[in-house]
């Protein structure tokens, strides 16, 4: 009998390792239709710009929800396969909105394991650079490697994305 994919995933890296891409594809070998739920905010002109580029490169099948703040019931409320991308912007839109972290990852937890299709989460990896200068930097560091070590123990799989390549850490089955 062969095994069924993994119902959830989370794919970590750094900037323009190809992470997204690789959960694209990740979603797109999976039924129609696609749900995106997109957690970056446009405050300015650049990130605007980046956001319409992430919009434009999907194909038809795809229907996008911005929810910087809701990912937990957005996430809820969807029948199908799902591509949250990212984790560490709504991580920054918790921060700066001075949400509860424990209780926002707590509904994200469950939201995960109840959900009725695969599901793939996109996160920057930022544990490996230097100490940040700043407390809210370092802040957001801390918050963000605790967030990814918890949902590392309760996903399916977890890929690293390195160059553009995805390197399985997790593989799926892995306690």
């Amino acid at each position: 009998m062969q095994q069924a994919g993994p119902r959830t995933t989370l794919v970590l890296g750094g900037a323009r390792s190809g992470k997204s891409a690789y959960a694209e594809a990740l979603i797109e070998a999976t039924p129609t239709p696609w749900l995106y739920l997109a957690t970056a905010q446009g405050w300015d002109d650049e990130m605007r710009a980046r956001i319409a580029l992430h919009r434009e490169r999907r194909p038809a099948g795809w229907i996008t929800r911005d929810v910087p703040l809701a990912l937990p019931a957005a996430l809820a409320e969807a029948q199908g396969p799902v591509l949250v991308d990212c984790l560490t912007l709504w991580l920054t839109n918790l921060l700066l909105s001075d949400a509860d972290l424990d209780a926002a990852t707590d509904a994200l937890s469950a939201t995960c394991a109840a959900a009725p299709g695969p599901v793939v989460l996109v996160s920057n990896e930022v544990g490996l650079g230097i100490v940040p200068d700043n407390a809210l930097a370092r802040r957001f560091r801390d918050a963000a490697g605790r967030l990814h070590q918890r949902l590392a123990r309760e996903v399916d799989r977890v890929v690293l994305t390195v160059a553009g390549l995805p390197l399985t850490v997790k593989p799926q089955g892995t306690p």
